[in-house]
């Protein structure tokens, strides 16, 4: 997939923008997205199906800037929604809902009742007390909820535990054993149409054959759906792709297509897939600043400003980013040896890392860039030590736009109240 950034004479740009530039207009930390690589990460999608009626859903947890959802709105993206709150930014990015599935397991009747007020495609329903309380919700909003089963393949995904999803054990999906019985059920409530059927495996998958494996039990499952008279008009075989952190070699959109549209090839269901993390992860960096270089005799530490409520992804998944100066002779002033650092933040909890163990020539002031963080980097930070969140800024071209400002101590406190003085 398409990397945002790019090296000349050892300074980084992203599309024609250096990065040092946007460093010292923004300040640091900061996120940085490269509206090119997001349209063509998007775009190779698109091509690899260009034979096959599909319908391409981002996966807006991944990366929900409005201006990130508005640029693949603009391409003709559906989205994957799993929250009302990520339904409302998807309208106001201009996208449509008719285009949107709406996945998660614990769906409210609040939520529920938005959807079907704005005419969603689908909702992946994961558990019969779901059918059962979307049948009645469609009822008092005199709709018809569109459904698609979201069952569970047991297939192993052989990736990180906390984002493998496809297995018994998991949260997700109802048993792909059970399923067809659920369908019986679905098919005689009233205000269910059963249109499809759903499984997602997991996430940052580097290997095909899991996806072919998944695949191979939905179109078992449709054909017996088919013998009992349940027609379904489509199969979303969810998202999960994985992308290049490190050194891993994951297929690219055209290759993952072409092993599974053979298994369609004489099928007349659409297609739909969830992409999330393959779209916007190369798309996108975060920016931070060397503030300290310490020793404590046996290790050296980078202290950063950046920090885990910026980007939890190391601290969580034990996640490798690579890190990179933003330029070669960065600050100038003082002759920078190289040498192996722990790359840490100001947070105050030994968990509080970004990189470890790497060998970098750098100095109090550098800035730094962490590659690779346009998924699950800005949507999962949070306010940990009163800790304002990071701007989001977005390149394209030689125009760079500020598409989230950076929040202020006002914003952290916006919602707060003291208890009222004491009666006295």
């Amino acid at each position: 997939m398409h990397h945002a950034v790019s090296s000349q004479d050892g300074n980084l740009f992203i599309e024609s923008t250096p990065l040092s530039a946007i460093a010292s207009q923004f300040g640091t930390p900061c996120y940085v997205y490269s509206k090119a690589a997001l349209s063509n990460n998007f775009l190779a999608y698109q091509s690899a199906l260009a034979d096959k009626e599909h319908l391409i859903c981002y996966a807006v947890k991944a990366n929900s800037n409005i201006a990130v959802l508005q640029t693949l709105a603009e391409l003709g993206a559906g989205f994957d929604i799993v929250s009302i709150g990520e339904l409302e930014r998807v309208l106001r990015a201009g996208g449509d809902p008719a285009k949107v599935v709406f996945s998660g397991v614990a769906k409210t009747a609040s939520e529920m009742q938005r959807a079907l007020e704005l005419g969603i495609h689908c909702f992946n329903v994961e558990s019969e007390a779901e059918l059962e309380l979307l049948n009645r919700t469609a009822a008092s909003c005199g709709a018809i909820a569109a459904v698609s089963l979201r069952v569970n393949p047991d297939v192993d995904a052989q990736t990180h535990p906390y984002i493998s999803t496809g297995l018994k054990e998991n949260k997700f999906g109802v048993d792909i054993n059970l399923a067809a019985q659920v369908y019986q059920h679905a098919a005689q409530m009233a205000h269910i149409k059963v249109i499809g059927v759903d499984c997602h495996i997991g996430s940052q998958l580097v290997d095909i054959a899991p996806f072919v494996a998944a695949l191979e039990r939905l179109l078992a499952l449709v054909d017996e759906l088919a013998g009992l008279g349940i027609t379904l008009q489509h199969i979303d075989i969810g998202g999960g792709l994985g992308v290049r952190y490190e050194n891993e070699e994951p297929p690219s959109p055209q290759s993952y297509m072409s092993a599974i549209l053979p298994l369609l090839a004489d099928r007349n269901e659409i297609l739909v897939l969830e992409p999330g993390r393959s779209i916007t992860a190369n798309a996108g960096v975060m920016l931070t600043q060397v503030q300290y270089l310490k020793s404590n005799g046996e290790k050296n530490f980078a202290i950063v400003d950046a920090a885990m409520n910026d980007m939890i992804r190391p601290a969580l998944y034990q996640a490798w980013m690579d890190i990179q100066p933003i330029s070669a002779g960065n600050s100038g002033s003082a002759v920078a040896e190289s040498a192996v650092y722990d790359v840490v933040g100001p947070v105050c909890e030994t968990g509080d890392f970004l990189a470890k163990n790497r060998s970098l020539a750098i100095c109090a002031g550098d800035y730094l860039c962490l590659m690779s963080a346009g998924a699950y980097g800005f949507v999962m930070s949070s306010n940990y030590n009163s800790r304002p969140r990071a701007p989001e800024v977005m390149v394209d071209g030689d125009q760079v736009h500020l598409v989230r400002r950076r929040e202020t101590i006002e914003d952290l406190l916006s919602g707060e109240s003291l208890l009222p003085a004491a009666v006295r």
